[in-house]
């Protein structure tokens, strides 16, 4: 993490970002919005893992939003590519060595509410892990207690919902399942879910979530809705849909973030 650190500090004149955002599948299009954007290929970053998966661009984007400093990670590695919760704790933990105080998660994710339709944003109010895996297994310090009860930040999600409703923009929330990947779910498993309260499934963000904590840093998250849960349609899901759908409530879920960014500025 400090060779990744200090090489992107010499690479972005020690631009010190407020924000560190990090983009799911065909979430892509935020970058777009980044002012004199600096472009860097996780692979040319010390420590940075590169995604193997389709819809994920594997490069940080610098820069501005509204006025204020920013990193994009444009792409995540997922637990279910190397069976590794701790993937991302690089990117994350450089994030924290260059001044990042916000980590906004973002995901592509299967609604389990009627009323959560593709194409539609929810806000993560809470999850439940139901890998039972944590990036903080082998930490030999009593700083892998992690709590969890807040983690995620009150004042952010007012500052989301406050921005939802200045654009017009229908926002849902909810509680997020984190399910390990790569399959996807089978009926009965969204079933269960449903049960425990869960408004939507994926296969990512949570490890990301605890990692933030970890590092101290204030975190928001939202689901972009691709589909519904198994069994819910009677239609077999694909990634395809996943990358077909992520870029409509993409574009809302960017504008949202944008506004948000820009009245804290």
């Amino acid at each position: 993490m400090t060779a990744a650190a200090e090489m992107l500090k010499a690479r972005l004149g020690g631009l010190a970002p407020r924000y560190g955002i990090v983009l799911g599948s065909g979430l892509g299009s935020l970058v777009e919005g980044v002012a004199d954007a600096v472009r860097i290929s996780y692979a040319d970053i010390p420590g940075f893992p590169v995604s193997a998966v389709s819809g994920h661009a594997g490069e940080l984007v610098a820069g501005k939003i509204g006025g204020v400093p920013v990193i994009v990670l444009s792409g995540r590695v997922h637990y279910y590519e190397r069976g590794d919760a701790n993937a991302m704790r690089g990117p994350i933990g450089t994030l924290k060595l260059l001044g990042a105080e916000t980590l906004i998660l973002t995901n592509s994710a299967g609604s389990l509410r009627e009323d959560l339709a593709p194409g539609s944003v929810m806000m993560i109010t809470d999850h439940i892990n139901f890998s039972g895996e944590s990036p903080l297994i082998g930490v030999d310090s009593d700083a892998r207690f992690v709590g969890l009860t807040a983690a995620y930040d009150a004042e952010l999600a007012d500052a989301i919902r406050a921005a939802a409703i200045k654009l017009d923009i229908p926002l849902g929330a909810g509680v997020y399942m984190w399910f390990s990947g790569p399959n996807f779910e089978t009926p009965a498993e969204i079933r269960m879910a449903r049960i425990l309260g869960a408004d939507a499934v994926g296969m990512s963000t949570v490890p990301e979530v605890i990692l933030a904590r970890f590092f101290g840093l204030k975190v928001a998250a939202a689901s972009v809705i691709t589909n519904y849960g198994a069994g819910m349609t009677g239609a077999e899901l694909s990634h395809h849909e996943t990358k077909d759908m992520a870029p409509v409530g993409g574009q809302r879920l960017a504008a949202i973030l944008k506004e948000m960014i820009s009245a804290r500025s």
